[in-house]
């Protein structure tokens, strides 16, 4: 099958090379016909209450999949890692006072942005990369790993499916305890696919019903490039990954192009710099934007900036970088008299060996028993219970 590309607008990174152009459009269409995944007055209840999180009033935490696998988006998983993501936010909560906005990296995160478009195998086999359910699968065969754009239709019944038992989760909630809505969140990488999904809201505006909270990625963040151009354009939450080699000058263009001072919740910058990095590069970033700081919702993710390889060859993170890029993010931010508004941590609902506890066990040649994960390393249960508290103990 000869690969061929959608045309999209000029500067589109991170795109697969579709298997057929015309079965791409055609599952387009039918995209475009389908119910919104989510309703925009959702979408603006979190803009509400990532507003409040920026004013310090609240606090958000994002977990869930590093690549979701559509397996994965049955009753019984959904409700596992919801669970795993209430007691987590309510354990916070019990520990330090501040109300938890709750948000999966679910229903949704089923494309992933990729470093090199290929991999080698061990026998010299050189095979398209593995780019999320939504594109290909990870086995590693030339079938598997081909983009197949009917794919983006299982991506979408597998996040309707997802969606729907999270919310019959919440209502069947209500009649026994204040009920706490759990909202969903991924990159909006697949442009294709965000775009087909974008449905009017009652305001006379457009809204990226795909999902209530979309964000922009450190390598697509380029204000001239067509996913921040994208994010700009739809009304919900929307978030920008800052890496340390964004300048301060680019994070002062994104927040004019995508913050609103009349809605604080319109826009979060999601810190990923590393454990080394954080605090001055941070720094340089909150000093351009001056004034224009406080009208954004800082929240950190710890785990991208600090990925490294152990002695197996797996790429793993360890706990004790993950506490200090948050130790340095919430410093970085008190000096400059802001509040942390959350973190976005990549979680598995099981008890999974992927990240260990500190630096020093990474040097073991021995692999880790049991990693399970379709791209990065996720924190176990133990784990993120571990950086919840230490963190609710840090503020």
């Amino acid at each position: 099958m000869t690969a061929t590309r959608l045309l999209l607008p000029a500067r589109a990174l991170q795109q697969p090379e579709w298997a057929s152009l015309d079965e791409l459009k055609d599952v387009l269409l039918s995209l475009e016909a389908k119910p919104p995944l989510v309703d925009a007055t959702a979408c603006a209840d979190l803009t509400a209450e990532l507003g409040r999180a920026a004013r310090g009033e609240a606090f958000v935490l994002q977990a869930g999949e590093c690549a979701e696998r559509f397996a994965d988006a049955t009753p019984e998983t959904v409700l596992a890692k919801a669970d795993q993501l209430h007691r987590l936010a309510d354990e916070f909560t019990d520990s330090c006072g501040l109300p938890t906005v709750r948000m999966g990296r679910i229903a949704g995160q089923y494309a992933k942005p990729r470093s090199k478009p290929t991999e080698t195998l061990s026998d010299g086999t050189v095979l398209p990369v593995y780019r999320g359910d939504a594109v290909n699968a990870p086995e590693p065969t030339l079938a598997a790993r081909i983009a197949l754009p009917s794919r983006l239709l299982l991506a979408y019944r597998n996040a309707g499916n997802t969606l729907s038992t999270l919310l019959e989760r919440d209502l069947g909630l209500a009649g026994r305890t204040a009920p706490q809505r759990t909202y969903a969140g991924h990159e909006a990488l697949l442009l294709e696919y965000e775009q087909a999904l974008v449905r009017p809201d009652a305001d006379g505006g457009r809204y990226g019903s795909s999902g209530h909270f979309l964000w922009v990625g450190d390598r697509t963040r380029q204000p001239d490039h067509q996913h921040v151009q994208f994010a700009a354009s739809i009304g919900n939450p929307v978030g920008v990954k800052i890496g340390p080699k964004a300048s301060p000058e680019d994070v002062r263009t994104l927040v004019r192009m995508l913050g609103d001072r009349r809605r604080p919740g319109r826009l979060s910058l999601i810190v990923r710099m590393g454990r080394e990095h954080v605090v001055p590069r941070l720094t340089s970033v909150l000093r351009a934007l001056g004034d224009e700081a406080a009208g954004v919702a800082w929240i950190c993710d710890p785990m991208h900036g600090n990925t490294r390889t152990n002695g197996a060859g797996q790429k793993s993170r360890a706990v004790d970088d993950v506490m200090a890029e948050i130790e340095g993010f919430v410093s970085a931010l008190h000096t400059h008299g802001l509040r942390p508004a959350g973190l976005m941590l990549e979680t598995a609902h099981r008890p999974v060996t992927e990240c260990v506890d500190t630096a020093a066990e990474l040097a073991s040649p021995t692999p880790l028993p049991h990693y399970e994960s379709a791209c990065d390393p996720r924190l176990s249960p133990r784990q993120a219970r571990q950086v919840m508290a230490r963190t609710a103990a840090l503020l």
